[in-house]
């Protein structure tokens, strides 16, 4: 078995781990670093699966560009406030990079993998901007449950502003959509030609999306996040309606 394989059962173990952790709230202090061992696992798997998409050399460009330009962009949200707005982490996410956990250069590097594994089947083959727009998109969507978890709920980082969403501003949300059309713009200039093909890595991604939105929402709902788990549960339900109706048209195509 390839390398690669055993670390995607290696992160299937540790979510499920995780879930049982977080959702019953006993997880330990002296295991906050399991936290960072997540994210960068989860990253990982959507670096195996542009390696694995594209090949070696453009799959790790693609990688590279998601994790350094999603750090420079947090670097200016928690150095100036600038694309997300006002916020700090209170938790230690690991090493640093210019003031931002790396290990959330590896969240982000996960959720474009898995936003555009979902997108190039949903809306590729009618505009290459259709593509790119349903990817920021599809990022802002899982962020809409991230976020509350995360600050609300676990307190991972603080925002500095009052808004009528769990207090987290519109500008990080805004920020998300900024960024993820970046890269998802990137993305498509790189791999336009043979954007639209599937193999295991890509059924493995989306099943990723599904894993991660479940267990935030999970979260969201044992903290009676109702507003969160509505919107993201329905949002998300209809995301994999339509990827499902979008694989059944693309093989009759």
């Amino acid at each position: 078995m390839k390398l690669d394989h055993y670390i995607y059962y290696f992160f299937l173990f540790w979510y499920a781990c995780g879930v049982i952790l977080l959702s019953f709230d006993i997880l330990p202090p002296a295991l906050e670093w399991a936290n960072v061992v997540f994210l960068i696992a989860a990253g990982i798997i959507g670096g195996i699966y542009f390696i694995r998409t594209y090949g070696p050399s453009k799959g790790f460009a693609i990688s590279a560009v998601i994790v350094f330009f999603s750090i420079f962009a947090e670097h200016l949200g928690v150095e100036y406030g600038i694309i997300f707005g006002d916020y700090y982490y209170t938790q230690d996410f690991g090493p640093k990079l210019i003031g931002v956990p790396i290990a959330i250069g590896f969240a982000w590097l996960m959720v474009i993998a898995s936003s555009h594994a979902l997108a190039k089947v949903i809306a590729f083959k009618q505009h290459f901007l259709l593509y790119v727009l349903t990817g920021s998109l599809l990022a802002v969507l899982m962020d809409l449950i991230i976020d509350p978890v995360a600050y609300v709920v676990k307190e991972y980082w603080i925002w500095e502003s009052e808004s009528f969403y769990y207090n987290i501003p519109f500008s990080n949300f805004a920020g998300w959509f900024i960024v993820a059309f970046i890269l998802h713009l990137a993305i498509y200039f790189i791999v336009h030609k043979d954007i639209a093909s599937h193999n295991l890595w890509h059924n493995r991604m989306i099943l990723v999306f599904i894993l991660i939105q479940a267990m935030f929402i999970l979260l969201a709902l044992i903290s009676k996040l109702w507003l969160a788990v509505i919107m993201t549960g329905v949002l998300s339900a209809l995301v994999l309606i339509g990827y499902y109706f979008s694989l059944k048209r693309n093989a009759y195509d």
